[in-house]
């Protein structure tokens, strides 16, 4: 059995603000299962015996070697691709850079990592992704210290 394709698939994403206000991003490689060639958050699949916010503190610093820490929850998302084949359910989290230097640690997934100015994102963002930022901008921003 496979996660996301015989039975919903929970994932996580952090958003994550520097200190100059800006996001931290990632390029999915383009032959990547999903969202292939897109800017998306950080983040992955929920294991069986941990949290959420565990999850994504785990997969920020596998992805990044950044060592993060949730402030809490923006929003969820739920993808069902067209073909009905794969099925997705995403928690948003805010999060805070705890300490950690950036680096590509997984190259065979993402083609780049990069902090972007929240005015000026990049084109192809995952639909995820921006409706994280966009909840954060809208809704959270000056609220996480």
């Amino acid at each position: 059995m496979k996660v996301g394709k015989d039975y919903i698939g929970v994932g996580c994403g952090a958003i994550i603000i520097n200190d100059k206000n800006e996001v931290l991003l990632m390029k999915r490689a383009k032959d990547s299962r999903v969202d292939a060639g897109m800017w998306c958050r950080p983040g992955g699949k929920v294991e069986f015996d941990e949290s959420a916010p565990e999850a994504v503190e785990r997969e920020v610093k596998e992805e990044t070697g950044l060592i993060i820490k949730v402030i809490r929850t923006l929003d969820f998302s739920e993808k069902i691709s067209e073909d009905k084949t794969t099925h997705w359910v995403s928690l948003g989290f805010l999060a805070k850079l705890i300490s950690g230097e950036l680096k590509n640690v997984e190259p065979d997934k993402h083609d780049e990592i990069k902090w972007f100015p929240l005015n000026n994102l990049p084109n192809g963002l995952a639909e995820n992704t921006k409706k994280s930022i966009d909840f954060y901008l809208t809704r959270a921003a000056g609220s996480h210290n």
